[in-house]
């Protein structure tokens, strides 16, 4: 390994270890967002992240699956990637229980989450680097739960530092689920969507599946069923 190659795994490890707060508890999920905030990552895609999870946290159908679940809480921390080494913990582990735990990180989500406007110089798109340090979180997850899931919220294929099926199959190996939310391009190619990609080479483990919003006002309702999906017992959860 070089000595740069080292440095910034030390820096990446050290931003997920500072983010590792949570009080050690038993819940139903262990959720990592990993949120794309690359350079192709615009003020419009940054909103529709950060303002979509935030909203989604504290909405009914999110809080009424998590207190109607087994255990009745959920732990969550939320991380935004880049290039290798272009990692900024925004939320560390954080349990939510009721609507006032959600309220509270979804408030820390949309103060420090990504703008899209200092973009210059976070390089390309690292899926495989987003898998890794997700996974770094959940094998320190101070606690014990019922599902282990990675969270990824991007709007391109992988670009930059290392293929993503060796990091794929690591975090399917340890038995962590990879699930996906797919922002397709306005001009999208039918023939070459993003959402495909993600099911193809990405999503996997135990009822790994990709969400694809119709478009930008649909990622907010997309995140919230994949939520209730992850969090309860539904496969094919219903909203307005």
């Amino acid at each position: 390994m070089s000595v740069n190659s080292f440095l910034r795994l030390a820096g990446t490890l050290a931003s997920v270890f500072w983010g590792l707060q949570a009080h050690a508890a038993d819940v139903d999920a262990a959720i990592v967002f990993a949120v794309d905030f690359s350079s192709s990552i615009d003020p419009d895609n940054a909103d529709l992240q950060r303002k979509g999870h935030a909203a989604a946290l504290t909405s009914p159908e999110i809080v009424a699956a998590i207190t109607g679940n087994h255990l009745g809480c959920i732990s969550i921390a939320y991380f935004e990637w880049a290039s290798p080494g272009r990692i900024r913990t925004v939320l560390p582990w954080t349990n939510i229980c009721g609507l006032e735990d959600a309220k509270a990180a979804a408030l820390v989500i949309n103060e420090r989450g990504d703008t899209g406007f200092s973009r210059g110089g976070r390089g390309g798109t690292s899926v495989s680097s987003a898998i890794d340090v997700a996974s770094l979180f959940l094998d320190q997850f101070p606690g014990r739960a019922t599902k282990k899931i990675i969270d990824i919220s991007a709007n391109g294929e992988n670009n930059d530092g290392l293929p993503v099926q060796p990091s794929r199959l690591k975090a399917i190996a340890k038995g962590y689920t990879i699930n996906a939310i797919a922002i397709p391009a306005q001009d999208e190619n039918p023939g070459h969507q993003l959402a495909s990609y993600f099911a193809d080479y990405v999503i996997g483990g135990p009822e790994a599946f990709v969400m694809k919003p119709t478009g930008p006002s649909d990622y907010a309702t997309a995140l919230r069923r994949k939520l209730v999906t992850e969090i309860s017992m539904n496969v094919d959860p219903q909203f307005p």
